[in-house]
């Protein structure tokens, strides 16, 4: 069973789901990676949303949560031109975030994925892991 298939059928079913010894569940290159990209921005910091920051809407990606993560330019950019400060305001979950990074990714060089660079969906702007920090709220 692949993990996507595994992925809607949880979705519909309202009991936890058992998955005995004998049942492999084969991630996809996209969810392996997508599992990693949300370890490194749990890592990565935070960006705190300035008070009196307009309402959060949901992820245009998804529709379905609130945006977890910025682009924040915080890496030290050897090459110049390579990475750009991204002005948008926030407006992906991470989830969403790291499938458009992993999408903008050579299949054929899946080992250097982490050490890339992907286009903001919005602006453009180029970026890498270390410039996407996880959201912070204000309460």
């Amino acid at each position: 069973m692949n993990s996507q298939l595994y992925a809607q059928l949880r979705e519909k079913l309202s009991d936890q789901i058992r998955v005995a010894r004998s049942v492999v569940i084969h991630q996809s290159l996209t969810d392996r990676f997508s599992a990693a990209f949300t370890e490194q921005v749990e890592k990565n910091g935070l960006y705190h949303l300035p008070e009196g920051s307009p309402p959060l809407e949901p992820c245009i990606g998804c529709l379905q949560k609130l945006p977890e993560v910025k682009l924040q330019k915080m890496c030290a950019d050897l090459e110049e031109g390579s990475c750009r400060q991204c002005y948008c305001r926030p407006m992906w979950c991470t989830g969403c975030m790291g499938k458009w990074f992993a999408s903008r990714q050579s299949e054929r060089s899946s080992s250097v994925w982490m050490e890339s660079t992907a286009p903001c969906p919005m602006c453009r702007a180029t970026f890498c892991m270390a410039d996407v920090l996880k959201l912070q709220v204000p309460t």
